[in-house]
């Protein structure tokens, strides 16, 4: 589930002085979903937790996704206390801020990327609760900082990411799969249509397509990639636990 960013306005200490934001994470605000986007910009913390997936989306163009649950709107990270992981992806943690440019300019026009904040979103709050976003004497609270953190990761690892894959592509390196997970002796979990770093391919690169690759990031973001595979096995162990404590109750 994505909250669509409506009513932004360019974010300032004068008019948004009071500004709150509700920082914590539930169902009601989104985050109750089985997949996140990433970025590679990020992959050094996403691969500690969740196993990374790509696919392609409506334009054909492929994306980074960090895998959080098995079924439909399912976060296994996510339940009454909040998100329980040493990292949130930063298109969660962002929160109802996004990066917009001058009006009438293009990054490729050197427009200067600016935050902007979605005074319609359910994280914005009308009363005391929430996180300060300025201090009182109008400097960054702690938690914009956090925010424009989130918000670097993203601006940065969209290019990066284009690069990335454009150069799996050239190296051959993606392969179409269906990620299957078996959860017991009779259940198994398929996710059809997503695509992974060929670890065959990639141990037989050598030559000028490695060492391109080296001197990018992309032959680093590509070992990430399939060390957070390892998670997947972390996803079956959490969603047994879950089960098991649903048919305790």
């Amino acid at each position: 589930m994505m909250i669509a960013m409506t009513n932004t306005a360019l974010l300032n200490n004068v008019d948004h002085a009071d500004l709150r934001v509700i920082a914590r994470h539930s169902a009601a605000f989104g985050d109750n979903i089985n997949q996140a986007l990433v970025f590679p910009s990020e992959y050094v913390e996403v691969q500690r937790e969740y196993p990374i997936f790509f696919r392609k989306d409506a334009n054909g163009e492929y994306q980074s996704l960090a895998l959080l649950g098995l079924d439909e709107d399912e976060n296994l990270f996510l339940d009454e206390a909040g998100w329980n992981a040493r990292y949130v992806p930063a298109t969660h943690a962002r929160g109802p801020f996004l990066i917009g440019l001058q009006r009438g300019e293009t990054a490729e026009q050197g427009g200067e990327p600016m935050i902007r904040v979605d005074l319609d979103h359910p994280r914005v709050s009308d009363t005391e609760e929430g996180e300060p976003v300025f201090l009182p004497q109008g400097g960054n609270a702690p938690y914009l900082e956090r925010v424009i953190r989130a918000l670097r990761i993203i601006h940065q690892g969209a290019d990066f990411s284009k690069r990335m894959f454009a150069a799996f592509e050239e190296c051959d390196l993606l392969e179409l799969i269906t990620v299957e997970i078996k959860l017991s002796d009779t259940e198994l979990v398929k996710i059809p249509d997503r695509y992974t770093i060929s670890q065959q391919r990639l141990g037989q690169l050598s030559g000028d397509k490695l060492e391109s690759l080296a001197q990018s990031g992309f032959l680093y973001a590509a070992f990430l990639t399939v060390a957070s595979l390892g998670n997947v096995s972390r996803l079956i162990e959490m969603k047994n636990r879950k089960r098991a404590g649903q048919s305790s109750l």
